[in-house]
């Protein structure tokens, strides 16, 4: 595809003319490394000068994001300055933590929804993170980012398609990372999978089923925590909603981003029952929230095709009454790795008994992952099994060392647009749509996962 003809799939373009097209300029792109995606600034591989200490502004501190500055005091070269969240015990808390931790006491910000705008405006930062609800993440990180400080979200990184543009010009104009915390990523058996991948012990891999498969009916009908703003997204809101649990990992195996691309997406839900159901049985058939239309599907089911010809299956249930699953499989021409049911199990062609699994902690001894090595021990403890601080470190490490992030931009806006890509394709009868180029054609280039390199 010439420079020319790639123009025409800028942000705006795409905005304006709708899912058309994208998956086959991506597909017919045949330039590594495009002009365009230069003379843009691409973040691939940024690096910005190390900074021996680095001075953090927390923005959202309830249950997650608590658990994140826990983790971050626990990392050296971290400070935290500031924290913010509208309800001012919470804020509180997280200095309480701060200064309990042996650090000055950090400003607290709780005068309203946008006080993380003066936060951000402070000179001693260079990080801003933050663990609000989803809407938040954006208005966030490009406040962080026009103040000259990095920014760091939870997930998903956005929720619209204008706001995963949004992330990635706000990132290349300012030359500041961008990064979408996945913890799931960080996961052992997850990163057992990865190294075995790029060992090549399941040869070419051709095919991935990930998904997000929790009983959330007693969180979204709480009064307090999540409750306060995620049942909101149900009301309204018809697709795969929460996609980035499952689909990190699976993403990293495919080398997404780093030699292939999401090319386009189809997508159905079945029709909302669940919560419905749930709620009746709760509060009783005439409460509100048991005669609230849901627009949820309880099942949605995604398939996503690459432009190197890889499929990918996700799932999204949080409606019904089931055991927590993400599935985790990834398929190659020699062999295949399943997470769940636990304990994680897989198969090599020649390798394993012929035609029978084995568990894949049988593989540890000598294919643990580099990471999983090195920080073990001091992850012992922290939050989801150790893989919360495992990211929270790696952060730091690459800010201290002035080293390119584990994930960037482009990372955090192709794996959070599957959300409105999949409300586009159920609500137009599960048509296909295209993903936008977020990288200009430089996802050609293969590159270093950097998550593989201790």
């Amino acid at each position: 595809m010439s420079g020319s003809s790639e123009k025409k799939w800028e942000r705006r373009d795409f905005l304006k003319a709708g899912a058309v097209g994208i998956g086959a300029a991506l597909a017919a792109n045949s330039m590594p490394l495009p002009a365009e995606a230069a003379a843009k600034g691409s973040m691939m591989e940024f690096n910005a000068p190390a900074i021996e200490t680095v001075r953090i502004g927390y923005v959202g501190v309830g249950g997650m994001g608590t658990a994140h500055v826990e983790n971050l005091l626990k990392i050296e070269g971290v400070e935290i300055r500031a924290v913010c969240d509208i309800v001012e015990a919470k804020v509180a808390r997280a200095q309480d933590l701060v200064v309990k931790a042996g650090q000055k006491k950090p400003e607290g910000y709780s005068r309203g929804p946008t006080d993380f705008k003066r936060l951000c405006e402070r000179d001693d930062l260079d990080l801003v993170y933050t663990a609000t609800p989803w809407e938040w993440h954006v208005p966030v990180c490009v406040a962080a980012m026009e103040a000259g400080k990095h920014a760091a979200t939870e997930v998903p990184a956005a929720v619209t398609l204008e706001e995963c543009w949004k992330l990635v010009e706000t990132s290349e104009k300012t030359r500041r990372h961008c990064v979408m915390m996945e913890n799931c990523c960080y996961d052992r058996d997850e990163m057992l999978c990865l190294n075995l991948v790029k060992k090549g012990l399941f040869g070419e891999i051709l095919h991935g089923e990930a998904g997000y498969l929790h009983d959330l009916r007693g969180v979204k009908f709480a009064s307090e925590g999540e409750a306060l703003w995620r049942t909101a997204h149900s009301i309204r809101r018809n697709g795969n909603l929460y996609p980035t649990h499952g689909l990190g990992p699976v993403a990293q195996c495919m080398d997404i981003n780093r030699g292939d691309a999401f090319s386009y997406l189809v997508s159905l839900s079945s029709k909302s029952v669940g919560l419905n159901l749930s709620a009746a049985k709760k509060f009783g058939a005439n409460d509100s929230r048991a005669t609230q239309r849901y627009a949820l599907g309880d099942v949605n089911v995604s398939l996503i095709h690459t432009a190197n010809g890889k499929v990918i299956t996700l799932y999204h249930d949080c409606s019904s009454p089931r055991p927590y699953s993400r599935i985790h499989i990834v398929q190659g021409t020699a062999g295949l790795f399943q997470k769940y049911p636990l304990p994680a199990r897989l198969y090599i062609e020649g390798r394993s008994p012929n035609d029978r699994w084995e568990e894949a902690s049988k593989y540890r001894a000598e294919f643990e992952h580099p990471v999983w090595k090195e920080l073990e021990e001091r992850s012992r403890g922290a939050g989801h099994g150790g893989m919360d601080f495992i990211e929270d470190y790696r952060l730091i490490r690459g800010l201290r060392k002035g080293l390119p992030l584990d994930m960037d931009v482009y990372d955090a806006a192709a794996i959070s647009a599957v959300s409105a890509l999949s409300e586009r394709s159920v609500a137009n009868k599960s048509r296909a749509v295209d993903f936008p180029n977020f990288t200009r054609g430089a996802w050609k280039t293969p590159r270093t996962l950097h998550s593989m390199e201790v």
